[in-house]
């Protein structure tokens, strides 16, 4: 559920705004909105840290069991992160000197070893060389006073040493000399690479500073929210108040602290027009969807409704026919836990991983209810009787994703309706759920042939009838009805599709299980008749596995992640448009 939010604001006397933040601080409840811009020294400074922190983890390996060696000074993170991005800036420059030099070394390799200083001491002589790339025509019509010397030929075209007492003219362009000979250029790359190679072995002793880097990093921003608090303050006169939010069930800690420290309290409900930040608090149970919400970057925006609840159930389902495949989702659940215990032995939070059991499981099941195994064709001819046959039907498995899409999406209209009522215009929302089972109906009709019931005609009309009078009912009853009018006008024809967006469902899942059972028959075609043609058949079979297992994931993201935030978030008001709620912490 979304938390209730109290608008509060906070004053106190101009020599106590620092202590009062201090113990605000302390709270641990209050969501800062500035008065006024922070800005000022303290602020770039922090910013500037936070960034150079930043970039030395960046920088450094992640896992990693190197540990300090013993009797080494403690770590100054300032120093070890400075020391951290300059040792990378070397690496980087001689990365891209070696490159340079590499396309130097490749380009003058076909002239041979030469000194380019020896053509200065000729010159000084009044010998003038150069290097020419010639036609190997043109070489025999050189004037006679030009002394020529072929080193290689390439379809067609000769790399020549030209040599004479004047400036040599002939019409060709002289190739430039190198800045150093063939022998030289090995020599530094040979040292530059090595050179490369130290500063790797640099970084990777430093990686054992990482864990402090990090606490660094996270006091210096809890240090920049507080600086920003500070600099954000509103002052008038001898007084300085500080403005946010607060949960509602933390009125009573803030109230008592401010008896406490004698501060001037105001604690009001929110503006429509504010932009409140949103807390989600749920079961832990619905909580592990949160990881989702944190990865798409989404939350919902505070007088919206929180559809955890309806999003895990449902994304649990489209993932499990999605996937379709008990392997699949075997091996998914393998991951997962071999995945925990190795965040579990290095001491990480290991909460996020119940999700993918779930959803591990629900690909299992939808497998064994298919009888699909990495693959279905294979398993079927062994004689496996899938537990839910039908599901195999393709037109019963079509008319089952119509049916998930009109629940999924009457549940958004029933919770729009029950937070609307007892207003008349909850009455719309019915209405709604009227034409989406109306559009279920006429979808099996056009897609499936199936018989459009008779009560479907009444149950569409009666539907549009709710929309058309109590989408805006007003005292103007003609007023509410164009408006009812304008909406059915431009939302009747999305709510069909809608409906029908659901068989991506079936068509998703059937591609999987079609791909699956391909790279099966291509392994069986190969045979097993010596040792070369098991392991080739071996290969395909992983390969093309490997290539379901990690595709799966993406078709999940695209399509049920999209049926949830689009579709569904649709019918339900649901912009996603929420402000994290971000307290003022130690």
């Amino acid at each position: 559920m979304i938390v209730a939010m109290k608008k509060t604001v906070v004053i106190t006397q101009g020599k106590d705004k620092l202590s009062a933040l201090h113990k605000l601080r302390s709270l641990g409840v209050f969501h800062v909105r500035h008065a006024q811009l922070p800005k000022g020294k303290d602020i770039n400074i922090l910013a500037e840290a936070i960034t150079l922190v930043s970039q030395a983890l960046s920088i450094l390996p992640e896992d990693t069991d190197i540990q300090p060696t013993a009797g080494a000074p403690l770590v100054d993170w300032e120093l070890t992160a400075r020391h951290i991005v300059d040792l990378y800036k070397r690496k980087d420059q001689l990365a891209q000197y070696l490159q340079k030099l590499s396309v130097n070394i490749q380009q003058y390799e076909e002239w041979g070893d030469f000194d380019p200083k020896s053509f200065q001491e000729l010159a000084r002589q009044n010998i003038f060389a150069g290097l020419y790339q010639l036609p190997i025509e043109i070489i025999s019509a050189l004037p006679q006073d030009i002394a020529v010397l072929k080193i290689s030929v390439k379809n067609g075209i000769a790399n020549c040493l030209l040599a004479a007492q004047k400036n040599i003219d002939i019409g060709f362009k002289e190739i430039p000399l190198p800045q150093m000979s063939l022998t030289d250029m090995y020599k530094r790359r040979a040292l530059d690479s090595q050179a490369i190679k130290d500063i790797d072995g640099q970084l990777l002793k430093q990686a054992y500073s990482r864990r402090i880097l990090q606490e660094a990093k996270i006091n210096l921003q809890k240090e920049l929210e507080f600086q920003e608090a500070l600099a954000g303050e509103a002052e008038e006169e001898d007084f300085s108040y500080i403005s946010g939010f607060i949960p509602s069930d933390s009125v009573e800690r803030l109230t008592c602290q401010a008896k406490k420290e004698q501060w001037a309290l105001h604690i009001d409900d929110p503006d429509a027009s504010e932009d409140v930040p949103v807390l989600l608090r749920n079961p832990a149970w619905i909580a592990i969807i949160n990881p989702v919400f944190k990865f798409l970057e989404i939350l919902p925006g505070y007088r919206e409704i929180d559809s955890s609840l309806c999003f895990l159930i449902f994304f649990s389902i489209f993932f499990g026919i999605l996937i379709g495949d008990a392997g699949y989702g075997l091996v998914y659940f393998l991951i997962t836990f071999f995945v925990q215990r190795s965040a579990m032995k290095k001491h990480k939070q290991a909460n996020g991983f119940f999700l993918f059991y779930i959803l591990s499981f629900c690909a299992m099941i939808w497998g064994l209810c298919t009888g699909t195994f990495f693959g279905q064709a294979w398993l079927l001819k062994a004689g496996y009787k899938p537990l839910v046959p039908a599901l195999n039907d393709e037109k019963a498995m079509q008319g089952l994703c119509f049916l998930i899409g009109a629940v999924h999406l009457s549940i958004a209209h029933i919770w729009r309706a029950a937070l609307k009522a007892p207003a008349l215009n909850a009455l719309a929302d019915i209405g709604w759920i009227c034409v989406l089972w109306a559009c279920f109906f006429t979808a099996k009709l056009l897609i499936l042939s199936e018989t459009f019931p008779p009560f479907g005609i009444w149950l569409l009309s009666f539907g549009l009838a709710l929309v058309v009078l109590f989408t805006d009912p007003q005292k103007n009853i003609l007023k509410g009805i164009g408006a009812g009018l304008g909406t059915v006008a431009l939302s009747l024809m999305n709510n069909f599709t809608d409906v029908v967006s659901y068989i991506r469902l079936f068509a998703v899942g059937l591609a999987g299980v079609a791909i699956a059972d391909a790279f099966n028959a291509m392994a069986g075609n190969v045979g097993t008749q010596n040792v070369f043609s098991i392991i080739l058949a071996v290969l395909i079979i992983l390969v093309g596995h490997t290539l379901g297992a990690v595709l799966g994931p993406v078709s999940v993201l695209v399509h049920g992640v999209r049926l949830n935030v689009l579709e569904f978030s649709g019918h339900a008001n649901i912009s996603w448009s929420g402000q994290n709620y971000k307290p003022l912490k130690e």
